[in-house]
């Protein structure tokens, strides 16, 4: 707890405090680096609460402790795939606001992509540009597996 005006107290999270935002987070670091191969990789930041009652408040950093966005969502921690998407959006949030881009971009049209699910219920990239054969929109690939991807990933200057 800190007092009303005083700001938090910030700590890196160590790996295993919380398993399920590691795995996710490790998933958006192999993201983060196949994409933006001179950025560092993403930490988990905690930030005391001012109400003694309420727990931490967790974000995903950038590795020199800046951050952006809302904390994590504390009910995300219960599976694998909460806390992937709540560290997936916590990430991006981050990661764009901080570096003033896009993140991650579609090769296919340079367009900015969002977490979302897939037919098969996975977390998956989506981009929003239309595909003349394939409709309007379409799932690039799952989340974590952008380094898997033949295609690269463009980065704006």
């Amino acid at each position: 707890m800190c007092a009303l005006f005083d700001p938090p107290e910030s700590r890196r999270v160590p790996p295993g405090e919380y398993p399920a935002w590691d795995q996710a987070l490790a998933l958006l670091n192999r993201d983060l680096a196949a994409t933006l191969p001179q950025v560092e990789p993403l930490q988990l930041l905690a930030l005391s609460s001012y109400d003694a009652d309420e727990p931490e408040n967790v974000y995903v950093a950038m590795a020199n402790g800046e951050w952006q966005g809302n904390a994590l969502d504390w009910d995300s921690q219960d599976d694998l795939d909460s806390a992937l998407a709540s560290v997936a959006d916590a990430a991006q949030e981050t990661v764009m606001e901080l570096l003033w881009q896009a993140w991650p971009l579609c090769p296919e049209h340079g367009l900015g992509m969002h977490p979302r699910e897939d037919t098969e219920e996975r977390l998956s990239w989506w981009c929003a540009g239309e595909r003349p054969h394939h409709g309007p929109a379409h799932i690039h690939t799952a989340v974590g597996a952008l380094g898997a991807s033949k295609a690269s990933i463009r980065t704006r200057s």
